[in-house]
């Protein structure tokens, strides 16, 4: 299975793009959100999610692994498909999904095409209590015994930027689904080296929008 495509666009399309890796052009669907930030001839590295059917194999592309955790958790939800929730992905990003799923307001969730209200109600119910698995969790600093969703952090390992960025944002009196996808949010612009204050500035602005 392919997890990650890093190479050079070679071109996009409507509704997907090609990426050269070493030759090879792999087509790749996106969302709207994700091919406006493509370039032909800039590279580029992308989660895949793979899909395997008996008579196709297709690529879905993200440019987070916070935006992949949300494809796969949103195709949860009875009446959501793919198609479905890259609309949703391309409508709202990972720290507005986040927000609207937190706050239960399924009014944004339909504003996504094809997403009818009561595809949005089961939505922002269903995954109220759900995160996408990230590299950190909030679950292991500020709530031990929640049954987050989220992977665990080994309790012999120290606290990453992230995770001290996630409690802390928590701390500040948002929900963790929310702080989970700020900082993922975050990581993406500032980097996995990114200082804890860092990550929580970025945080904190990207809460505030």
């Amino acid at each position: 299975m392919i997890g990650k495509l890093k190479g050079i666009v070679d071109a996009v399309g409507a509704d997907h793009a090609i990426i050269d890796v070493g030759g090879v052009g792999y087509e790749v669907a996106c969302s709207p959100r994700t091919l406006g930030a493509l370039k032909p001839g800039e590279p580029v590295a992308l989660s895949i999610e793979t899909y395997v059917r008996e008579d196709a194999i297709k690529l879905y592309g993200f440019l987070s692994e916070a935006e992949r955790g949300w494809f796969r958790l949103l195709q949860s939800v009875q009446g959501v498909g793919a198609k479905v929730a890259l609309s949703i992905l391309a409508t709202l990003d990972s720290a507005q999904l986040a927000q609207a799923i937190a706050m239960q307001d399924r009014v944004s969730v339909t504003r996504a095409p094809g997403v009818g209200p009561k595809v949005a109600l089961r939505i922002v119910n269903e995954l109220k209590d759900k995160a996408p698995p990230l590299a950190f969790s909030v679950a292991a600093i500020a709530a031990p015994a929640s049954g987050s969703a989220s992977a665990a952090i080994p309790a012999s390992a120290a606290p990453s930027p992230a995770a001290e960025a996630v409690s802390a944002l928590v701390n500040l009196g948002y929900a963790p689904l929310q702080a989970n996808a700020a900082i993922s949010t975050a990581l993406g612009k500032a980097g996995e080296d990114a200082r804890t204050e860092d990550l929580i500035r970025l945080g904190l602005k990207d809460l505030a929008r």
